[in-house]
């Protein structure tokens, strides 16, 4: 039961009645009432009218017999406080959206082929997957896609430096190789040469490049995944969508672009100048669709992968995770997009972007040593600090879903691993206390009553569970759900001290949708929950 929208329900009639338009109530929790509106506030300048004389109007002629009380409070403000008789109707357990009917394409973590995933691919990995739960869980019909980096000039060179083609290589084995490769590239004109022939065997199609190219490939493939189910990830091997599986549609996205007049020629490259963006010096900003050389950058591959989504899968929304230095990037990607006619109606592209990780120094996390830290042994740490390797996992996911992903935060082993605050493993210590108790319960789950406080308090916290989704969805922003969980364990901590459960079945009952309401917004951020711990 979403009580914001009940209320929102009952009183958007009577705001429409008194400003003449729909008005959007804004019911929100509070910690004046159960809930507010301040809508009469934001109506004031428009009706030149006091906002308590609106909010009185509105009160007036709103229906709220049965669900609420109200009163206007400071400036006018409209609280609001649920009747008794709702809140102990039986709080229901979560339950999935039906569906929207709605297709959305989320494209996360990418990474590049022959290279570990590393600290840099966790927050789009994590936050991808999460929205990707979230939007499954409302009704959505979620298309995942794992956009990897396999193709260009770095495979020709790692091609020519492998001295032993057929065997078999981990992924660390060919991170050196690669980088040996750079080095070789940077130093030798022989080798640099035979490595942009290489290049160009890979694109004609030689039989023998592919071959080798295609190793890499299945190597690096099998390797991310190996990482994505340790980490809890539901990205699959049906999810790889490399860079490669455009190659053959960039001819037709230039010509496309081109016979819409959206590119012009600037010193030998095809270039898009979409309006709005310009560089340091003022100068139109060019979006490089094709290169002097003939070839395609980053930029044709976007265009082509965004032409492929709306046309072929039928994308009504295309969430793209990725970092916020990528923010201009995608923008004019987008703004093309727009222009060629591909995001028309109704059809709508996002940049998701987020924040850095940062160590206790305030520095982007690396090693001692200056490195980017493998995410295997990231992995490898939290299970050796942990006390179970769910309890890591949950640790390091949920210190990144509970903080704003636009911003940048801290990653502190002491903090994320604590049981007290707004952590992982208390949350994951809130469901296992909840299932201790239950077992050791001396009576059965019944009738819900209100005779504390704290049960009131733990009800409505229940009920929020629906606006809590809704509003990560929206936002698109999971650590919404992850305040509302940490709020729910809070008020439930509260309850278990105030009040005796066991042999109580209207606290059972509470105890019972406390606990399954913290699994299923768990599952839905992607965080295990132990057995015991």
């Amino acid at each position: 039961m979403n009580l914001e929208v009940l209320l929102a329900a009952r009183l958007a009639p009577a705001f429409e009645t008194v400003a003449g338009e729909k008005i959007d109530p804004a019911v929100r929790a509070s910690q004046h009432a159960d809930f507010q509106s301040g809508a009469a506030l934001a109506l004031s300048r428009s009706l030149h009218r006091p906002p308590r004389e609106i909010a009185a109007d509105v009160l007036a002629r709103a229906d709220l017999a049965g669900l609420a009380e109200a009163e206007i409070s400071g400036p006018g403000f409209i609280n609001l406080t649920v009747a008794d008789a709702v809140l102990t109707s039986a709080p229901a357990d979560p339950e999935p959206g039906r569906p929207t009917g709605e297709r959305v394409v989320i494209d996360y973590s990418g990474p590049n082929v022959a290279k570990e995933l590393h600290v840099g691919h966790l927050r789009s990995t994590i936050i991808g997957d999460a929205l990707a739960r979230l939007f499954s869980w409302a009704g959505y019909d979620v298309v995942r896609v794992n956009h990897l980096g396999d193709w260009g000039t770095q495979f020709g060179m790692l091609i020519e430096h492998m001295s032993d083609p057929t065997g078999a290589y981990s992924l660390s084995d060919l991170t050196d190789f690669y980088r040996q490769a750079r080095v070789r590239f940077d130093n030798d004109p022989d080798f640099r040469t035979r490595a942009r022939l290489r290049v160009v065997a890979l694109q004609s199609g030689d039989e023998p490049t592919r071959a080798r190219w295609r190793q890499l490939v299945e190597q690096s493939e099998r390797s991310f995944l190996d990482d994505y189910a340790r980490l809890g990830i539901t990205l699959t091997s049906d999810d790889f969508a490399g860079e490669s599986s455009y190659q053959d549609q960039l001819a037709s996205v230039v010509d496309e672009l081109t016979a819409k007049g959206l590119l012009v020629e600037s010193e030998g490259a095809l270039c898009a100048f979409p309006s709005g963006f310009a560089g340091r010096d003022g100068e139109p900003l060019p979006l490089i669709v094709r290169k002097s050389d003939g070839g395609f950058g980053y930029a044709a591959t976007d265009l082509a992968a965004l032409r492929h989504r709306t046309r072929d899968l039928k994308a009504d929304r295309l969430l793209y995770v990725v970092g916020a230095p990528q923010s201009t990037h995608f923008r004019m990607v987008f703004a093309v997009g727009r222009a060629a006619g591909w995001l028309d109606d109704g059809v709508v592209a996002e940049h998701i972007s987020f924040g850095s990780i940062l160590g206790p120094d305030g520095k982007m996390l690396k090693t001692r040593s200056g490195e980017t830290i493998k995410l295997a042994d990231l992995l490898d740490e939290a299970d050796r600090r942990a006390s179970s390797p769910p309890v890591g996992i949950g640790a390091i996911k949920y210190a990144d879903l509970s903080s704003d992903r636009i911003g940048d935060y801290v990653f502190d082993w002491d903090r994320m691993l604590a049981t007290t605050g707004n952590t992982g493993p208390y949350l994951q210590y809130a469901v296992a206390r909840i299932r201790s108790l239950l077992a050791k319960a001396s009576a059965s789950p019944g009738e819900v009553t209100i005779t504390d406080p704290s049960e009131r308090r733990l009800i409505l916290a229940i009920h929020g569970f629906e606006a809590a989704v809704a509003a990560a969805i929206e936002h698109r922003e999971p650590h919404r759900l992850a305040v509302y969980l940490y709020d729910l364990a809070a008020a439930f901590s509260t309850f278990y001290e105030r009040c005796p459960i066991r042999s109580s079945p209207s606290r059972l009952t509470l105890t019972t949708h406390t606990g399954t309401t913290l699994r299923h917004g768990l599952d839905l951020l992607g965080i295990p929950v132990p057995d015991e711990m």
